[in-house]
């Protein structure tokens, strides 16, 4: 079990043929309830293909365990003219609620800011999916207010445009004691 009280490890390693399994299990109606519901099996594969051929994205593993428990990563995006990264993530369900999204997403940061050439980074989660709200929050994100996003291709949604500029140090959120 555990300890709330105790901050999470993570590692964030790079994508690789094995981690299949990781987008299947995240493709749940519970899972995928605010980006259109789950995918075809031939979307998730394709997804999988872009995942593989870019060198953006990555598994999260749970430390010292070394369980593959989701994913995170960050890719180009042009928004609003002008040139940016977008980050996305998904940890699942029974490690939810434990600090990892925040903690990889911490690290995904630190790699686009060190790697990259772009200043912000992005994330758009849905209006209504409060964690993913709440880890933009603690990460250090600036909420920029709210947008319509197209996610997959043809389904609108409205979405949060939380930025986080990769030129300064983000603050440090401790969770709160128990």
């Amino acid at each position: 079990m555990h300890d709330a009280r105790m901050p999470v490890q993570v590692a964030i390693e790079p994508w690789t043929d094995d981690d299949l399994p990781i987008l299947q299990r995240s493709n749940t109606p519970e899972m995928m309830a605010h980006l259109g519901g789950p995918q075809s099996e031939e979307k998730v594969l394709d997804r999988q293909r872009r995942y593989l051929e870019g060198n953006d994205m990555f598994r999260i593993v749970l430390l010292p365990e070394g369980e593959v428990v989701g994913s995170t990563g960050y890719w180009e995006k042009d928004w609003q003219g002008e040139q940016v990264y977008e980050t996305g993530w998904a940890v699942l369900p029974e490690y939810q609620g434990r600090g990892i999204a925040a903690a990889a997403v911490r690290m995904v940061a630190a790699r686009a800011a060190a790697e990259g050439d772009r200043r912000y980074l992005h994330a758009y989660p849905s209006v209504d999916n409060g964690a993913s709200n709440a880890v933009c929050r603690k990460v250090g994100f600036e909420l920029l207010g709210e947008c319509d996003f197209e996610y997959p291709p043809g389904h609108q949604i409205r979405c949060n445009d939380w930025r986080l500029d990769l030129n300064e140090e983000p603050p440090i959120v401790q969770p709160p004691a128990s």
